[in-house]
């Protein structure tokens, strides 16, 4: 399986990446890619970039080098309600939306919570993918939530970086992934990329896809033709 866009990227706006936005382009570039989602994080983490960083998001240009690029936001889920860290005015605005939970912003709760917050972030007409959900300290009702993410038409992200850094992740993310072939919802596949040379560095990810012979067509960012669609619907733009 080619994975065509990296969907979850960091740049040196979040003081713990280690890239600009033009070395992640000439990373997807050097990797094959021919799209990158640039979703540094909410301005709720604590050395996230400043709100105006995501308004002036506009002066970038739809292609960069050859790669189709994608301005949004990793917005953070502030509680168990649901609420997110940028206006949905901004978020409007925006070509890619991913919601996660993160430590440092929400702390972890009951699964009872968790849920109802995935459940309340669902129902969020302007989220487009749901973020590093596999973290086993949001654990949540796979079932319940999956079925919502599917009513509302959610993506959900399979973070090849959880699978190193949130301990269980990668266990999580299968029965997730199961969850989303049983009812049909779409994935996309991802590094979280907080350094340039993992930009499109999503093997871990796609063999367990494989393994559970996740069907293709699911996986958004499999295909080019696919993608550049649901890139387009989302950003309202010809983009090329």
């Amino acid at each position: 399986m080619k994975i065509v866009a990296d969907t979850h990227t960091h740049t040196v706006a979040c003081n713990h990446a280690y890239s600009t936005l033009l070395e992640n382009v000439a990373a997807a570039k050097r990797n094959g890619l021919s799209f990158i989602c640039m979703t540094d994080h909410g301005i709720a983490m604590p050395d996230s970039p400043h709100i105006w960083y995501f308004e002036n998001l506009r002066i970038i240009p739809d292609i960069l080098d050859g790669i189709i690029v994608l301005k949004g936001v990793e917005a953070n889920i502030l509680n168990y309600d649901g609420q997110l860290d940028i206006a949905d005015e901004l978020l409007e605005q925006m070509d890619w939306v991913i919601a996660s939970y993160h430590k440092p912003v929400c702390k972890p709760s009951t699964e009872a919570q968790h849920t109802n917050g995935w459940l309340s972030v669902a129902k969020n007409t302007n989220v487009d993918v749901i973020g590093h959900c596999g973290d086993p300290r949001f654990a949540f009702d796979i079932d319940k939530v999956v079925k919502a993410f599917a009513e509302y038409e959610k993506i959900v992200e399979i973070n090849t970086s959880s699978f190193i850094i949130r301990h269980g992740s990668k266990e999580r993310c299968r029965d997730i992934a199961l969850a989303c072939k049983k009812n049909g919802v779409r994935l996309v596949v991802n590094s979280d990329c907080h350094f340039a040379p993992n930009i499109g560095k999503v093997e871990p990810a796609v063999e367990m896809l494989e393994e559970i012979d996740f069907p293709e067509k699911l996986i958004v960012n499999a295909d080019y033709d696919r993608f550049l669609s649901l890139a387009r619907q989302k950003s309202g733009r010809q983009l090329i």
